[in-house]
């Protein structure tokens, strides 16, 4: 018997940024307010009250916005963001995000993104998944979604990622998320999809790099193994970081035991950090982020 349909909150989002002055939140309110907008959740941060930038997400309730959307993004880009020169965005739960999932042979983290989303835990759409390897085929056909295989090797890798670009376009794609997908993607994929692409990897870079890290923890000792999640730039793991945990582990494991509970870490910050980008919770300041 197949899961009941995920029910949202029919609410939409505005996310702000721009330089710190008396009067933004007095204004977003007042407009919002203008509108006929129930406010549900605000939250708001400034890096420095005197010269700083300041970061705003508002979730509230608008009867009929789908159909009135154009009007209210003029409304509120004439009359508040232009003087405050903000960056904003508006979003609808009503809409949910077009999410592509890029994967390589390891299935935990796809198949834990597969199951929150079947629960209800993520509002997306997942209009195909991508993959060098033909391992994981089975287990997208079981969830009902596309799986493509492009394999990648260094003669060929300008043309599969031209191809990748080609199919997330395509599928309209909003954002991707690399679950444990073993490649490194270059600056002309990013500019070429030009949407958000989240990462996940362990935490032992740079101390443990190579083929086996959890070996060379072992070796060491290490008492903390964890995993970072961030959105990807072209600097190797080294974009914005949206969320990171932690489980500290004792003489007692051993390399097998090191890898199962770093998995488990893996998909559950993975987790944490699509979630957090799917409700405009993420707000990018330089290379670092508000996570609201």
């Amino acid at each position: 018997m197949s899961a009941p349909a995920p029910q949202f909150p029919q609410t939409a989002t505005l996310t702000i940024s721009c330089a710190d002055r008396p009067g933004i939140v007095a204004a977003v309110s007042q407009f919002l307010h203008g509108q006929g907008a129930n406010i549900v959740h605000s939250d708001q941060h400034s890096t420095d009250p005197s010269g700083g930038r300041f970061f705003m997400r508002m979730e509230f309730f608008l009867g009929g916005l789908e159909q009135s959307r154009e009007a209210f993004e003029r409304a509120f880009g004439e009359t508040v963001a232009r003087d405050f020169g903000m960056e904003w965005h508006l979003n609808l739960t009503s809409r949910p995000k077009k999410m592509a999932v890029l994967v390589s042979r390891y299935d935990h983290c796809l198949l834990d993104l597969l199951w929150r989303k079947r629960r209800g835990e993520l509002n997306v759409e997942i209009p195909l998944i991508l993959s060098n390897h033909e391992e994981l085929r089975r287990d997208a056909e079981m969830f009902g979604i596309p799986f493509h295989v492009i394999p990648v090797t260094k003669d060929n890798k300008a043309q599969a990622e031209a191809e990748q670009v080609r199919l997330l376009r395509e599928a309209g794609a909003d954002f991707a998320v690399l679950a444990r997908y073993m490649q490194i993607l270059s600056g002309d994929f990013l500019r070429g999809f030009g949407r958000p692409v989240i990462n996940i990897h362990h935490s032992f870079l740079p101390a443990f790099v190579g083929a086996n890290p959890y070996r060379a923890a072992f070796n060491r000792g290490v008492k903390l193994i964890g995993a970072t999640s961030h959105y990807v730039t072209e600097e190797l793991d080294a974009g914005p970081i949206i969320a990171q945990d932690v489980v500290p582990v004792t003489h007692r494991e051993t390399p097998d035991t090191l890898m199962r509970l770093g998995r488990d870490v893996e998909r559950q910050v993975l987790a944490r950090a699509v979630k957090a980008h799917v409700e405009d919770r993420v707000l990018v300041d330089g290379n670092k982020t508000v996570v609201f």
